[in-house]
């Protein structure tokens, strides 16, 4: 079975955010800083995704209702 490449980065963004999570509660006080910006860029990945396909679903909603309309 041959796995998709884009199904398996799918999981990037949320194993991010999970390692994030790990790393912010076991690490110690002072080391905790660096855990943030792997958690901030796996949010942002996942938010960027959602709105460019939603701008891609309203561009081609766009296309069928212009083409309904002659």
């Amino acid at each position: 079975m041959k796995l998709d490449r884009a199904f398996i980065l799918s999981f990037a963004a949320p194993l991010m955010i999970l390692m994030s999570i790990i790393g912010l509660i076991s690490s110690k006080q002072s080391k905790k800083i660096f855990y943030l910006p792997l958690g901030l860029t796996g949010v942002f990945v996942i938010l960027e995704k959602n709105i460019s396909r939603k701008l891609n679903r309203q561009k081609l909603l766009k296309k069928i209702k212009s083409y309904k309309k002659n």
